[in-house]
């Protein structure tokens, strides 16, 4: 059971989260200092160290905490399924779980709003660019475990994971420059493009 302090330490560092995505997403990252959103929940730049390493960090804590729990929902699916679909169903069916830990610190529609900012911000969009990269290696490594293969010998992980991100990519960038603005249409739009992989790998596109 989370004790006084526990609960106090949390309600501090939720606060100083959303404050940074606050202060991102409305005057910009590059111009937003430490201080200002330290100030911003009345507390010292020294206790806002005390739970991010700077403002990279605070960027990408809720981003950390969906990719954990992605990762989590792969290593759960059932053995039998093959590996494109084990990445496909986790990332579909775990959506609530990936909403749910989102709600859990920020509103979503802030979270949605940050999502925005990371694309449009050359520093935060490369961040999150070699942050993808590390998440697509775990997951290579994580399929190869799971399906008895040599990572470094067997090149199908590192494939299938370079697909999967491929399209996680491009549905991004595709929601980012439409007006529906929701988790649920990144879902939908996620779904559409994975249920195209094979015909968009394989197949021909002319339609004459």
């Amino acid at each position: 059971m989370e004790t006084l302090r526990e609960r106090k330490k949390r309600r501090t560092r939720e606060s100083l989260l959303r404050a940074a995505l606050e202060l991102f997403t409305s005057q910009g990252y590059e111009r937003t200092t430490i201080d200002e959103i330290a100030e911003a929940v009345d507390v010292s730049q020294r206790t806002f160290f005390r739970y991010f390493a700077g403002k990279e960090d605070v960027a990408f804590a809720v981003q950390k905490m969906t990719e954990a729990a992605f990762l989590a929902a792969v290593r759960a699916r059932p053995a039998h399924e093959t590996p494109m679909t084990a990445l496909r169903q986790a990332f579909l069916e775990g959506w609530d779980t990936i909403r749910e830990t989102v709600e859990s610190v920020v509103p979503v529609e802030l979270y949605l709003r940050m999502y925005r900012t990371i694309e449009s911000t050359p520093a935060l969009l490369a961040a999150h660019l070699r942050r993808s990269a590390a998440t697509e290696e775990t997951l290579a490594r994580m399929l190869a475990e799971r399906e008895g293969v040599d990572v470094d010998t067997d090149p199908r992980p590192r494939l299938a994971v370079a697909v999967f991100g491929g399209v996680i990519r491009v549905s991004e960038r595709q929601w980012c420059t439409s007006e529906d603005f929701g988790l649920e249409s990144i879902r939908a739009l996620t779904a559409s493009y994975l249920d195209q992989v094979g015909s968009a790998l394989t197949g021909h596109w002319r339609t004459t």
